[in-house]
């Protein structure tokens, strides 16, 4: 690993037409830390994350994953990145263990390498037992572990998951955040989480407020709610995003 952050994102604007979905972003996340994206529903996090794997290009500013340029160097940039969409991406026809081979080939790993890190990742996820049967038997939450253990395959740095407890009940996730905390603590995996529940955040988080495209607030949690002048996470982010909505509803 290199002394640069796991992410680096630097003016970045973007728009569909007229519409500016993303105005003049900066933000950071470190590496083997845990970052919120904290924004409601438009707010941009899903353009962002576009942008950093580009599926969109930047057409200005500058996006660095560990020093590397995603447009200047981008085969360095996303080898070091893995991802998590919001919407499922697996192919629920092939085995757990057949969608994790095919995602490592298209990263060059292959044949008994490829077996040997998925059934390792299978493993850590609790999910070995799993491995011959197909994607549709599997629960949201299981479906969202083999996701991780995918983005994880050839060993990425950064680790970019977009709303991923959408749909799942409160016990799965629980554990989702749990095992995502635990990639940090035991590999150094920088996280950055973008989501729009403010109970996903725990106090030594950093936190990146963005509303309507801009950020409104980048720092730690102790930061948030002494600029937001509210003693919870979701009062203090809706006083930034919202002047004069209640202090006593969360985001």
């Amino acid at each position: 690993m290199t002394s640069a952050p796991a992410l680096e994102v630097e003016r970045v604007s973007h728009a569909f037409g007229a519409r500016k979905a993303l105005d003049d972003v900066s933000l950071v996340a470190p590496s083997g830390a845990f970052t919120a994206l904290l924004g409601q529903n438009g707010a941009g996090k899903t353009t962002l994350f576009s942008l950093v794997t580009r599926l969109y290009q930047n057409a200005s500013g500058a996006i660095r994953v560990e020093g590397f340029d995603v447009r200047r160097t981008p085969s360095q940039a996303l080898a070091r990145l893995g991802v998590v969409f919001q919407a499922r991406t697996l192919d629920l026809e092939l085995t757990v263990m057949q969608n994790l081979q095919y995602h490592a080939a298209l990263h060059g790993i292959g044949g008994r390498e490829a077996r040997g890190r998925a059934r390792a990742l299978l493993e850590r996820f609790g999910l070995a037992d799993r491995a011959g049967e197909r994607v549709r038997s599997l629960s949201g939450g299981q479906m969202r572990r083999v996701e991780i253990a995918r983005a994880l395959l050839h060993g990425p740095s950064l680790l970019l998951l977009d709303e991923p407890t959408v749909g799942l009940d409160i016990g799965s996730r629980r554990a989702l955040l749990a095992e995502t905390r635990r990639l940090i603590a035991e590999d150094g995996v920088g996280v950055l989480w973008a989501t729009h529940l403010v109970d996903e955040i725990e106090a030594a988080d950093g936190v990146v407020a963005l509303h309507q495209g801009r950020v409104a607030f980048s720092g730690d949690v102790a930061g948030l709610k002494a600029q937001g002048g509210a003693d919870d996470v979701g009062a203090a982010f809706l006083a930034l995003v919202e002047p004069g909505a209640s202090r006593g509803h969360a985001a």
